[in-house]
C-alpha cells in the first residue's frame, strides 16, 4: 500500500471511530424526565448501567407488553438494568392524566419501574433526549412501545420497534451481553 493510501486509510479510521464515539459523548448530557410520582428522574442517575427506554401508552393494542417490561426489570434490576416507561399521547391512545396513567399502571399491572410523566416522544415538541435519539441514529418512536437500548456508557445500543416483545430472545440478549460487559 502506497503511504498516501495508508493515511488516507488510517484518517478514514479515526475519523469514523470519532463519529462513533459522538452519540456516547452527547449522551452525558443531563437528560431529565419529570417522575410520574413526583420529582425527576435523570439518565445519569443511572450512568454505567444499560437502561430501556419505552414509549408507552395505557389503550394501546401493544399495552399488555407492560407485563413483559415489568418481568424484564424483575429479571435484570438486581444485575443493574434500568427500565424506563416514558407515556406519551403522540398517538392518541393516552389516558388524560399523569395520576390516571400512574393509577391504571398500578391497578392492571403492579409496576414498580421508573416512568415518566406523560411526555412528547416525537416532532417539535419532542422531549430533548428523543430528539438527541432522532439526530445521533435516525430513530424516532412510529408507535406505541418503541424501545431504546442504552449501553451503560449512554449511547444507543440498539433500537426495536413495537412488535418485539420486550422479553424477546433479542431484547434479552442484547441486554445479557451489556450486564456481562460490566
Amino acid at each position: 500500500m502506497s503511504e498516501m493510501l495508508r493515511r488516507r486509510f488510517l484518517l478514514g479510521i479515526g475519523l469514523g471511530a470519532g463519529c462513533l464515539a459522538l452519540p456516547a459523548l452527547a449522551a452525558s448530557e443531563e437528560w431529565r424526565f419529570e417522575s410520574i410520582d413526583g420529582g425527576t428522574l435523570s439518565l445519569s442517575q443511572w450512568q454505567g448501567q444499560p437502561v430501556l427506554v419505552v414509549n408507552t401508552a395505557s389503550r394501546c393494542g401493544f399495552t399488555p407488553q407492560y407485563d413483559g417490561l415489568q418481568a424484564l426489570y424483575d429479571r435484570y434490576r438486581d444485575r443493574g438494568l434500568i427500565v424506563l416507561a416514558v407515556p406519551s399521547q403522540d398517538f392518541r391512545q393516552e389516558l388524560a392524566s399523569n395520576e390516571d396513567v400512574a393509577e391504571f399502571c398500578e391497578v392492571n399491572f403492579g409496576l414498580d419501574l421508573p416512568m415518566t410523566t406523560i411526555t412528547h416522544v416525537r416532532g417539535a415538541q419532542a422531549h430533548p433526549f428523543y430528539k438527541w435519539v432522532a439526530r445521533t441514529v435516525g430513530f424516532e418512536p412510529a408507535w406505541n412501545f418503541n424501545k431504546i437500548l442504552l449501553g451503560p456508557d449512554g449511547s444507543v445500543v440498539e433500537t426495536f420497534g413495537s412488535a418485539i416483545r420486550p422479553e424477546s430472545a433479542k431484547i434479552t440478549s442484547r441486554i445479557e451481553a451489556l450486564l456481562s460487559e460490566g
